[in-house]
């Protein structure tokens, strides 16, 4: 017969477990309304009015933490801060994007901080007119704040980008 202390053992043992179930959960939710927002920025195959956009911009720049950072790589430059990530969302790049993350890799590391890797599948339109294929993968921290999951840090690395006519060829990393 179990005793009270291996029952108060076990129920902690599966509140921690439930926690850590819900803040993956959590994270999950966190990541598709990310990739809603950014996506909502263009309509019709093209960019979206500059009202929307502003206001897609603000809601994606909620998405982080006060301090967060959105950095995506050389090619489209690193954000500190809501105002900076919101000014820098209010200036897509392209003219299309849908992004689908997927074979997310998340980790729980206290009850406030978890990290993940989520692979990126991009069909896009490039400014110049394109259809293009960009494929790659995020790395991102994440801070639980008032209750809530935010990005305090998201960092894209493109893996390829391929005319979507002509296709790809491997790349090594």
């Amino acid at each position: 017969m179990p005793t009270l202390e291996d029952l108060s053992a076990e129920v902690a043992a599966l509140n921690a477990r439930v926690q850590r179930a819900e803040a993956t959960l959590a994270i999950h939710e966190l990541k598709a309304r990310y990739a809603q927002l950014v996506d909502e920025r263009y309509a019709r195959g093209a960019v979206a009015s500059p009202a929307v956009v502003a206001q897609r911009a603000d809601a994606i720049a909620a998405l982080f933490t006060e301090d967060g950072v959105w950095d995506g790589g050389a090619a489209l430059g690193t954000a500190s801060g809501r105002a900076e990530i919101a000014a820098r969302m209010r200036a897509p790049t392209l003219r299309f994007s849908w992004h689908f993350f997927v074979k997310p890799r998340i980790s729980v590391h206290a009850p406030d901080r978890a990290s993940a890797r989520w692979d990126i599948l991009s069909p896009c339109t490039t400014a110049d007119g394109a259809p293009s294929w960009m494929v790659g993968f995020e790395d991102d921290d994440y801070a639980r704040v008032e209750g809530e999951w935010l990005h305090a840090r998201m960092q894209l690395t493109v893996v390829l980008m391929a005319p979507h006519a002509t296709g790809w060829t491997k790349i090594l990393r």
